[in-house]
């Protein structure tokens, strides 16, 4: 019998947060061994779920954005699976649970550092997993919406189109710069600890060199300094430019 038993999610009371009329979502299962990943794979299927589904760290740093959730076994064959995991959360927020083998206290403590949003050891009911799922995608939608278009000045942030400009000039920024650079303009006259950026930015997994060098760039490309002001001991905010 498999460790996984089929799992009817009551679809009926998701309805106030998932995107459409039915808690549909689109998965990514990075799973390396094939019983547990077929397993797995047909159970979310039978709950309507759309699943994609790799096997290798290097394929799932390339396919992991554009879903809703991924399902990412730290024990892969070709690389460290927290380092994955880091890779992943520097590229997307996506909502991410680690598989974990053994599971101890250490090793959960290591997946969410490495930016994982829960863990599950091994073996695991699938209800247990299909509830955790359920939690982190309710939290995750309950979430209120930003502005999609911050201006500050000068300064226009499109949010919807990952653009950025100063005066009409077109600013060509990477993606973590943009996600720092909206955190700070969204909340405009207020200092941003540097602990609340790498939370959200890097997913608290990254050093003060990052942030610090970002910032740097930052200022470069927007054309003035005054753009990002530093508060010393504290963070970063907004600036005049």
């Amino acid at each position: 019998m498999s460790q996984y038993p089929v799992y009817a999610l009551q679809t009926q009371r998701h309805q106030t947060y998932v995107r459409g009329p039915q808690a549909v979502w689109r998965v990514l299962v990075v799973e390396s061994g094939a019983g547990g990943r077929e397993a797995l794979v047909n159970g979310l299927r039978r709950c309507g779920h759309e699943v994609d589904c790799v096997e290798t760290g290097g394929d799932a740093l390339q396919v992991c954005e554009g879903h809703d959730i991924i399902l990412l076994n730290l024990e892969l064959p070709d690389m460290d699976g927290l380092e994955v995991c880091r890779g992943i959360r520097a590229l997307c927020d996506v909502p991410l649970i680690a598989v974990i083998s053994g599971g101890t206290e250490l090793d959960r403590v290591l997946g969410l550092q490495a930016g994982a949003d829960d863990c599950v050891v091994k073996p695991y009911g699938f209800r247990e997993l299909a509830a955790r799922m359920d939690a982190i995608m309710r939290r995750v939608h309950k979430q209120p919406q930003a502005e999609r278009v911050v201006s500050h000045g000068h300064l226009n942030i499109d949010a919807s189109l990952r653009e950025v400009s100063v005066g009409g000039r077109g600013v060509e920024v990477t993606r973590k710069e943009f996600d720092l650079l909206y955190l700070l303009a969204s909340h405009p006259g207020v200092v941003i600890s540097r602990k609340r950026i790498m939370q959200q930015v890097w997913g608290d997994s990254w050093s003060r060199r990052t942030v610090d060098t970002h910032v740097s760039s930052l200022r470069g490309k927007l054309g003035s300094s005054d753009w990002i002001v530093t508060v010393r001991g504290v963070g970063f905010r907004i600036g005049e430019g």
